[in-house]
């Protein structure tokens, strides 16, 4: 699953816990399912994903690999709502690293079919660091979205100095925009499509894009499909490594940019 996907995944839990109906207005409970009170319904919720490789802003962060993942929210009053997701990475790409840990609180509201968020997000890579330069991938965003009815458009930028082991980062910022779009029968069809630019280091900037599908499954159940790509500003991305030998003695390298699908199944509790 990507972070787009993940983050879709954490509206719609909390949509759920709240009782508002996502993502299309007037949809009917799932076959079998009884309606629901909202006022009885919890406001936590929790997710558990298991995805072909975990793809972030266009980039492979398991390289290649599958990854397991999993969140927890809560959606408060008037809008407001905290949460924690984790997911598996490589440390073939990140050095030292084989965890992702994202820490988020939000505030969401709407005005007719105008949809506004605010929220601060912070990136946490336990162990990692990228040691030419002593330098974490640890980084921090604040976050600011707009939607009208499916179409969305979020910026996120950096207001720590490091940026996912990129020092004098701070400024960074990525541009996010796209639709979720309800195709019926269960149905979603998710379009994406980011512009990333790295503070003081150009080297690094990108842009990407995601066009994917998913199901509503049995309730509670679901499952995504999609295809992504990412392009560097530059070549540095094509023949991406660590310069650290693998079990095997051979120094790996891949690029994380290039085209793939991603496969995932998610239980929403």
């Amino acid at each position: 699953m990507d972070k787009h996907a993940a983050d879709l995944v954490r509206l719609m839990a909390m949509a759920a816990a709240l009782g508002v109906c996502c993502p299309r207005a007037g949809a009917q409970n799932a076959v079998g399912e009884p309606a629901r009170d909202p006022a009885a319904v919890s406001p936590f919720s929790a997710n558990v994903t298991l995805a072909s490789q975990y793809i972030s802003r266009g980039f492979r962060q398991t390289w290649g690999k599958p990854a397991l993942q999993g969140g927890f929210d809560y959606a408060g009053p008037a809008g407001f709502s905290a949460g924690t997701w984790l997911s598996t990475v490589s440390n073939r790409y990140i050095e030292d690293g084989t965890l992702e840990w994202d820490i988020y609180g939000a505030y969401n509201g709407s005005a007719g079919d105008i949809g506004y968020s605010g929220g601060l997000y912070v990136y946490i890579y336990p162990g990692a660091e990228y040691r030419a330069t002593a330098t974490t991938y640890d980084y921090t965003e604040l976050a600011l979205g707009l939607s009208y009815k499916f179409a969305y458009a979020k910026y996120n930028y950096t207001v720590s100095k490091e940026f996912f082991g990129i020092e004098n980062a701070r400024g960074t910022g990525y541009l996010d925009v796209g639709a979720n779009i309800d195709l019926g029968g269960g149905y979603a069809l998710q379009l994406h499509a980011g512009q990333g630019r790295v503070a003081n280091n150009s080297v690094w900037n990108w842009r990407d894009y995601k066009v994917g599908v998913s199901k509503a499954l049995a309730p509670g159940w679901s499952a995504a499909a999609a295809y992504t790509r990412a392009h560097g500003a530059t070549d540095a991305y094509d023949r991406y490594t660590l310069g650290i030998p693998n079990s095997a003695g051979v120094i790996e390298s891949s690029n994380p940019a290039e085209g793939t699908f991603v496969l995932s199944l998610t239980r929403t509790f």
